[in-house]
């Protein structure tokens, strides 16, 4: 029998008064649990693997010997075929008939008397999430209320992939229903933390993914995180990268991304608060994409890097396909959802990924994001402790040149000016400048190589160039890439296609400041005219 028909006083009327309110007033609340001044210590990092709840043969969880398989992801619980209110696990059984079907409540209880926990995962890529096809705002959150009193979970893990990403309405009930739901378990007292799982590519969240953040900050719900999907990277995954280096190039990049959802929401977070708030979820060993691959090699990679930059949470998919295949299983370039399709030996993905991340679903359950505001001497740039000039406005930037702003270097990707470092971009492409770290203590300016005098002649409108000509113009060197007359290198700022020069980049220049000197040694070398 469901514990929820013993916790229905205080918080169900509490969560009736809210949802009450939202609609009386309107429009969606923005409960701002991060008020505080100071911020709570960040939670030990967690690790629970998905289990396919309802995949054949059925996989034992609650059969757990080791700490890797104590904390589970139950998935997915998803809106019935034929009443889009109602949640089912995969639209084969209600929360009634898997009790009776896969014993799954009692399954439950024993993990949990042995000192596991479980998180509900809602949606998933093949069915309706519940927010896709229930549009009464009431029965949603109750729906959502119901699989968590059933099961005791103080996690919600939200899996919006595929149309009901797409769904920017159901995106918007889905952030109004966790905020309810948030707001009233909170004020009785209990805990809730919410996740969103997001595909994502080496480039980070797609268009959708951050959409669904922003909706989930408009509507006031405290997120827990982030759980980035690190698999079917496809076409962005680039030439000979490894799956897991790109696994850590999209939690990278999701980071930088993370940080500018909060920045434009008006929440201030450090750096290292970010990374807590970020997951990895891997598919482990063959993906749905053939030449994608995730090893054990690729696991380690991962979770030292989750380590070292602190990420709040590690899962995989899934904890049912941990194991080798066996010998008749012919084809292992077919996904199974009962085998990896690699060689793993005696070694096991979830005790790779697990390794350092000691924590419990529910103690990080108990976190409350609170505003770390910026002291603003933080951001002041003195150019006696800086390795490289301090950025200007009106100072021209050719490719590879580093600049210093807010106390962290930046690296030009190609020529700019004007375009501020930090500029709070979704996309790195959208930005010229990478971010290459903090200026560290007790840094002082690097000499810059210049140009010797008279190593190019300066440009003449009245000349004729050939391709290949170089001139020093305004203090800085460009190329012609055809024949050209009368055509001002000044014209690169604004049309940089169309215009028959190109400046040299500061790997060039310090080719030639130096006599032949390139790589590394072309970072100390820039144009007379940067500054």
């Amino acid at each position: 029998m469901s514990s929820a028909t013993h916790r229905i006083s205080f918080r169900r009327l509490a969560m009736a008064l809210v949802v009450a309110l939202a609609v009386t007033g309107g429009g969606l609340f923005a409960y701002q649990a991060w008020a505080s001044n100071q911020a709570d210590p960040a939670p030990d990092p967690w690790f629970a693997a998905y289990v396919d709840v309802t995949a054949t043969p059925s996989y034992e969880f609650e059969a757990a010997t080791k700490e890797s398989g104590k904390e589970v992801m139950l998935s997915f619980i998803v809106a019935a075929k034929n009443d889009g209110c109602t949640p089912t696990w995969g639209t084969a059984y209600t929360m009634d008939e898997a009790a009776v079907s896969l014993d799954l409540d009692r399954r439950i209880a024993r993990l949990q008397q042995q000192g596991g926990d479980v998180a509900v995962s809602f949606g998933g890529l093949l069915n309706n999430e519940l927010s896709t096809t229930c549009t009464d705002s009431s029965q949603l959150v109750n729906a959502y209320d119901s699989v968590l009193d059933r099961y005791a979970s103080t996690t919600i893990d939200l899996d919006i992939e595929g149309r009901n990403l797409s769904d920017t309405a159901a995106g918007e009930r889905r952030a109004a229903a966790m905020a309810t739901l948030q707001q009233a378990r909170r004020s009785a007292g209990d805990d809730l933390a919410v996740w969103l799982t997001l595909p994502a590519a080496t480039f980070g969240l797609t268009e959708e993914g951050t959409t669904a953040v922003t909706q989930m900050l408009d509507a006031g719900v405290d997120l827990a995180g982030v759980n980035i999907m690190t698999m079917n990277f496809g076409q962005s995954l680039a030439d000979g990268e490894t799956s897991g280096a790109a696994s850590i190039r999209s939690l990278q990049e999701t980071h930088r991304q993370l940080g500018v959802l909060y920045d434009l929401a008006g929440i201030e977070l450090t750096d290292g608060t970010i990374w807590t708030k970020l997951g990895a979820t891997p598919m482990i060993g063959q993906n749905d994409i053939e030449d994608e691959v995730f090893t054990v090699k690729d696991a380690v990679a991962l979770n030292e890097f989750a380590l070292e930059e602190g990420i709040g949470r590690m899962s995989m998919w899934s904890l049912n396909r941990d194991i080798t295949c066996g010998p008749n299983y012919a084809d292992v370039t077919r996904v199974s959802d009962a085998c990896s399709g690699v060689a793993q030996g005696d070694l096991f993905f979830a005790d790779v990924l697990a390794e350092g991340f000691d924590g419990k679903v529910a103690s990080s359950a108990k976190t409350i994001t609170t505003e770390e505001p910026t002291d603003p001497s933080d951001l002041v740039d003195d150019p006696a402790t800086s390795p490289y000039a301090v950025w200007q406005e009106d100072a021209s930037y050719l490719a590879g040149t580093k600049t210093v702003w807010h106390r962290n270097v930046y690296q030009a990707k190609w020529w700019t000016r004007g375009d501020l470092p930090d500029n709070p971009v979704l996309n790195s492409w959208e930005t010229p400048w990478t971010l290459v770290g903090p200026v560290l203590e007790g840094e002082t300016p690097i000499t810059m190589p210049t140009l010797p005098a008279g190593t190019y002649p300066g440009w003449d409108g009245a000349s004729i160039y050939e391709e290949g000509d170089r001139v020093l113009f305004s203090g800085v060197p460009y190329e012609a890439k055809w024949w050209n007359q009368g055509d001002s290198p000044a014209a690169f700022s604004s049309d940089p296609d169309g215009t028959p020069w190109i400046p040299l980049t500061t790997e060039e220049i310090a080719a030639l400041a130096t006599g032949g000197a390139t790589g590394e040694e072309s970072n100390l070398a820039t144009a007379e005219a940067q500054g």
